[in-house]
């Protein structure tokens, strides 16, 4: 599709990416900008993924609908577009993309990049072949579905090593996706094995590495110490120090050359630019956009990045800013300012904030966080993480109906319900069977 006749008259604003930063920058410009401005949010799904509860979705601590919220029902004025971008022409000023209508052009004046990243399987080898990334809701899903499939095998086998093999699961990363995901893991099959009456509670292990001295490095030492703890408490074994050198289908090569025997690797570490980042050529630094103090790309006039995809400084610290929710609200906030003042031809002004606090889960009804200085531990940090991410939700009915559920959840044992989502053309086919060796490489 060409554009259309009228591109001329349009001055856009176009973000790219539908996540926290993309759906918070949309809201702070659409009631702000003068006429003929007008913001056009292009994602390549119609609804935000709280990403950092994803965790909780491959431990059945909340449904999957509990993660998401539609992009449509968080804006007003902005228009949505719901494509594939596969192209950014900067000499013509031009974000193309394929929609359900085809292939389109949205001309731009500012353009913003706001996609997060890529999850980067190439990190180490054979990671790419053998590990499941957690990035997307599909992966929480599918992982929550290996995890399943993993223990119902158990009971139909009879060797004991492939029995432990099916049974340990191992999580590379020990930051905030990797805490979060082995703490939901444990305690998601601690309450499932009770349903499956031959598999021993020594049969089933969850396993965290992480390359570096501590837990959570993005948080105080304190905090990263009671993750540690607490982990530890339910038997998650806890390796620090431990870089993983080569993943197997068998299992994780340490670099120190020991072997831990695994037939489910989850992978939380390593990102990547989106492909279309790497283009365009603008310069990244271990997967994320280098930016000037006020968040224009470096070298690139016009061109805007924050969130997860961007390297921030923030001026208050003196450091690049984390990849976290809070950071990206920040940004977004900050970033709207910079693009009315450079409309208005105004000087903009560099990124600075001051962290109100941090939080991060390690199980169901399990957290560590700090808030203006004070340390929560326990359910206490699990509460007011959840509170945070509820108070994120659009519109009043979606976040009283998702705090009834919540809530409601907190009393019963988690749903070991397997999702197949399979058709009518589908169901006398066999159902699929992950690939599992018989023996040990060792």
């Amino acid at each position: 599709m060409q554009p259309h006749a009228n591109h001329a008259a349009e001055r856009n604003i176009v973000i790219i990416g539908g996540g926290f930063a993309g759906t918070t920058l949309a809201q702070a410009l659409e009631q702000r900008l003068p006429p003929p401005w007008r913001v056009v949010l292009v994602s390549q799904e119609s609804y935000t993924t709280f990403n950092p509860m994803l965790a909780e979705v491959v431990g059945a601590s909340v449904f999957p609908e509990h993660v998401i919220a539609p992009i449509r029902q968080m804006v007003s004025q902005t228009r949505f577009i719901m494509a594939t971008v596969t192209e950014v022409d900067t000499a013509r000023r031009l974000v193309v993309g394929n929609t359900l209508a085809g292939r389109r052009e949205i001309p731009y004046e500012h353009l913003v990049f706001a996609f997060g990243t890529r999850a980067n399987l190439a990190l180490v080898p054979g990671m790419e072949e053998h590990a499941l990334p957690l990035k997307l809701i599909g992966d929480a899903l599918f992982i929550r579905n290996r995890v399943l499939q993993r223990v119902a095998r158990i009971e139909l086998e009879a060797d004991p090593e492939i029995r432990r093999r099916l049974g340990h699961f191992v999580v590379v990363g020990g930051g905030f996706s990797g805490v979060e995901v082995a703490g939901e893991l444990a305690d998601f099959l601690a309450s499932a094995r009770r349903f499956y009456p031959r598999v021993r509670p020594e049969e089933l292990a969850v396993t965290i590495l992480q390359d570096g001295a501590r837990l959570l490095p993005e948080l105080p030492e304190c905090l990263g110490q009671a993750a540690a703890r607490s982990m530890a408490k339910r038997g998650i074994q806890v390796r620090l120090g431990a870089r993983a050198a080569q993943v197997a289908d068998t299992g994780v090569t340490l670099a120190s050359g020991e072997f831990l025997s695994s037939a489910t690797v989850i992978c939380t570490i390593g990102t990547k630019p989106n492909p279309v980042v790497e283009r365009l050529g603008v310069p990244t630094q271990r997967g994320r956009i280098e930016t000037e103090p006020d968040m224009q790309v470096r070298m690139h006039p016009g061109l805007w990045a924050i969130g997860d995809c961007a390297l921030v400084p923030n001026a208050r610290s003196g450091q690049l800013s984390p990849p976290t929710a809070q950071f990206a609200v920040a940004q977004a906030g900050q970033l709207a300012d910079n693009l009315l003042a450079a409309i208005d031809g105004r000087p903009t002004r560099p990124f600075g904030h001051v962290s109100r606090g941090m939080m991060a889960t390690t199980g169901h009804m399990k957290g560590v966080a700090q808030v203006f200085g004070l340390r929560l531990s326990g359910l206490p940090a699990w509460l007011l993480w959840r509170a945070y991410y509820l108070l994120r939700m659009p519109t009043f009915g979606r976040k009283l109906r998702i705090w009834v559920e919540w809530t409601w959840s907190m009393f019963f044992k988690a749903d070991i319900t397997h999702l197949r989502f399979t058709r009518t053309s589908e169901a006398d086919a066999a159902p699929a069977v992950p690939a599992l060796p018989t023996s040990s490489p060792h």
